[in-house]
């Protein structure tokens, strides 16, 4: 099943995990607006940075985006 990027969930997960998108800038030695760009969808994260992500804030990777299943597929 193939599956398309949605609306990222970071700001979300952060208030789950009682963190900011500072703090997470600074922990991954990131500018701020890198993270608040992710968190605004204006660049999607790639796979390396969205694995130390979720590493930091003790989320499974996945939890990131959206998922939308894209069921219309021919086959």
């Amino acid at each position: 099943m193939k599956f398309e990027l949605g609306r990222c969930l970071l700001n979300e997960r952060l208030m789950e995990s009682g963190k900011s998108a500072e703090w997470l800038a600074k922990e991954l030695l990131f500018k701020p607006e890198r993270v608040y760009d992710f968190i605004e969808n204006k660049r999607v994260m790639p796979l390396k940075i969205a694995i130390s992500i979720a590493d930091s804030i003790s989320c499974d990777v996945r939890a990131l985006y959206e998922l939308i299943s894209n069921d219309n597929e021919a086959m």
